[in-house]
């Protein structure tokens, strides 16, 4: 494997979800490409179970970081956005 920009985004993405899962995202990183799991997958069934549920407001910000994690995780790395894209996608 060739190492690009787009090995530090999908980095990013594995970060995202370590951090709102609370542990690493192994299993569920393997099955992505496979499958449309994201599109399923609720911040409920991922989210680190130790804090306290977050509010319907934050659940909806976390919905939003899963999406960009999801992006940074694409198989195919010339699919994967860019380091500028996703901070425009979070400074939004």
């Amino acid at each position: 494997m060739k190492v690009t920009e787009k090995c530090d985004v999908y980095s990013f993405g594995v970060l995202i979800m370590e951090i709102i899962m609370g542990a690493h995202p192994g299993d569920l990183i393997s099955t992505l490409p496979s499958s449309s799991l994201e599109k399923q997958l609720l911040v409920k069934d991922v989210l680190d179970q130790r804090p306290l549920p977050p509010s319907p407001d934050v659940q909806d910000q976390l919905m939003s970081v899963m999406k960009i994690a999801f992006m940074c995780l694409a198989h195919n790395p010339h699919s994967r956005p860019t380091m500028y894209a996703i901070s425009v996608l979070l400074a939004n």
